[in-house]
């Protein structure tokens, strides 16, 4: 098979490169050159602005599929469709678990009863357009170029899946950590082992929440997988563990773990959101229909994962992230 990938040099892209690659597919990456792609794989180079330009190549290079890694508004999408319509059989488009309704009631956007977990492909979709403030969003794009700053990705759904004579795949993926993390999700419990702390503390909500969670490579591998299966054509696919960890166990595969009453919780560990809503998200279907498990073990992809945020900390550290001190005082009262 002949895959043409767009966004493919990051975090999750160089991965599902290298897994096709490794299938025995032909793999060309669409970018801008400023970053070097393995010798075995063919560049087109050019920039996602301009794709509508890139017919030509792309019909020259006569790929089956493409995969597209960073789409991020409606726009893009509505390109990206017209660009490769009448050249390959089908997208593959990854999108997030952010689409939920469930995240919205997360972030207090919207109102009325939790949604039940786990969230299939079928639960509700999110009706608010952004979950993000400006603020969390400028924080991811120093990580994600790529995104938008009206990044939504329920409206890149519906317009790349609204074409039938281009088919799409779409793959909603969770919480991706692992080696090359740009949003360094386990540093900082990694970083409190490293500086001594007798446990990592959460505020107590926070601690018997629940999300959907997945190691680089074996996202990777989803993707791969739904790109090379015809089967795959025009269906939806959760991606992540099946095991539902909260934030406690999750986090005490690396350090020990103290959940804290809200009361009593730092300033710097408490959050607006609404831990009573879930994220956890099921993933039979993609087990099911395309056959998917995950090859590298959880126990392995977090020593993996410390492994390399010990050698690769964060460029910039926020101290008051850090305050051992208020952390100590919490724990004091516990204590009384």
């Amino acid at each position: 098979m002949r895959v043409i990938a767009i966004g493919a040099t990051g975090f999750i892209g160089r991965h599902v490169v290298s897994k096709l690659v490794d299938a025995g597919h032909e793999v060309a990456v669409l970018h801008r050159g400023n970053t070097p792609v393995p010798a075995h794989v063919a560049e087109i180079i050019g920039d996602r602005s301009s794709i509508r330009d890139l017919r030509g190549p792309f019909r020259d290079w006569s790929p089956d599929v493409a995969i597209d890694m960073i789409l991020s508004i409606a726009a893009q999408a509505d390109a990206t469709r017209e660009a490769f319509r009448g050249i390959v059989q089908r997208m593959v488009v990854i999108s997030s678990c952010d689409v939920y309704r469930a995240m919205a009631v997360l972030h207090r956007l919207e109102s009325g009863p939790l949604e039940p977990i786990p969230l299939t492909e079928d639960s509700p979709l999110r009706t608010q357009g952004q979950t993000y403030s400006a603020e969390a969003l400028a924080t991811a794009r120093t990580a994600f170029p790529w995104l938008d700053s009206e990044y939504d990705k329920v409206k890149v759904e519906r317009v790349i899946s609204s074409d039938p004579a281009l088919p799409a795949t779409i793959l909603r993926l969770p919480m991706v950590y692992g080696p090359g993390d740009p949003l360094h999700r386990l540093y900082p419990f990694v970083k409190r082992v490293h500086d001594g702390r007798p446990a990592v503390l959460l505020e107590e909500t926070l601690a018997r929440w629940v999300t959907c969670r997945g190691y680089v490579e074996n996202v990777a591998e989803a993707v791969a997988l739904a790109t090379t299966a015809e089967n795959a054509a025009g269906r939806v696919y959760n991606v992540a563990y099946a095991t539902p960890f909260t934030e406690a166990e999750w986090i005490g595969k690396i350090a020990p773990v103290i959940a804290v009453p809200r009361h009593l919780a730092p300033p710097h560990l408490i959050t607006p959101h609404n831990f009573e809503q879930h994220l956890f998200t099921d993933t039979t279907r993609i087990r099911t229909e395309l056959g998917y498990s995950e090859s590298v073990p959880v126990d392995e992809a977090l020593r993996r994962t410390v492994e390399w945020e010990q050698a690769n900390p964060p460029r910039f550290i926020d101290p008051a992230q850090y305050n051992y001190a208020a952390e100590d005082e919490a724990l004091a009262h516990l204590d009384r």
